[in-house]
């Protein structure tokens, strides 16, 4: 039984254009041909077909595949051998790439677009995804967390950094003030808290004297972002919630 060039690309999931050119470099020549001319393929082409096809899928050039087919000089084993060790070094390739492809498909997904030797030079030892899905948990379904993704996403190293030593240098202010014996309810307090607000606003997304609420009681609850607090200056979680408070009731919230 023969087959058309039509039947055999269905057959084995190629082009006819592919068959053809098969054909013409010698690589398979189909064994006979109908009246009319045209290519027929008997079950020994279909057989050689398949073994062109197992080299080609395992990265192997028609050049070579011709000599595994045709050299009886040719040893199989070797070049399946020399094949493997190639694949292998690809493999390792591809695995490296689709860790750096991971990479930055989390760094996206947090909105901090920075290699790990930049996010080491803006955050230091704090790596601000290690509470991502944490976060998107809690907060995926919010505005002000589709917010925060999408200004972080715009922001560079450089923006990141002026955050970061904003954050420092009113954190500094916030301390000094305690230090002096301000009181949580005190004007100069408030301002601080107040201003703590507007950063938000500024970087992250619209923070509401609400949302200000709950986020100065969670300063407080969560030993995460106490331990923050407290390693600015001791109280002072406890001190900033409690001025918070009094900034949002000053504004009639």
């Amino acid at each position: 039984m023969s087959y058309s060039v039509g039947q055999v690309a269905g057959f084995a999931g190629v082009t006819v254009r592919t068959l053809h050119h098969y054909d013409e470099i010698g690589l398979l020549s189909p064994s006979g041909r109908s009246h009319a001319g045209h290519r027929r393929y008997e079950d020994e082409d279909l057989d050689r077909l398949q073994r062109i096809l197992f080299y080609r899928e395992l990265g192997f050039p028609l050049d070579q595949v011709a000599v595994l087919l045709d050299d009886p000089d040719a040893d199989p084993q070797e070049h399946l051998r020399r094949q493997h060790h190639l694949l292998t070094a690809r493999i390792a390739e591809l695995q490296k790439m689709a860790e750096a492809v991971e990479h930055a498909m989390e760094a996206r997904k947090m909105g901090i677009n920075l290699t790990p030797e930049e996010k080491f030079e803006v955050f230091g030892d704090h790596d601000p995804d290690q509470y991502a899905e944490e976060v998107q948990r809690r907060w995926g379904d919010t505005e002000a967390y589709k917010e925060s993704q999408r200004r972080a996403a715009r922001y560079t190293k450089a923006d990141w950094q002026r955050i970061q030593d904003e954050a420092k240098e009113w954190g500094e202010r916030y301390a000094a003030l305690m230090e002096d014996g301000a009181e949580p309810s005190g004007e100069q307090a408030m301002e601080l808290a107040e201003e703590h607000r507007q950063q938000i606003c500024r970087r992250h997304y619209e923070c509401t004297y609400e949302i200000h609420r709950g986020l100065a009681d969670m300063y407080v609850a969560d030993e995460r972002f106490k331990a923050f607090y407290e390693a600015i200056r001791p109280g002072m979680a406890e001190h900033l919630r409690d001025a918070i408070h009094a900034n949002a009731t000053r504004h009639g919230a």
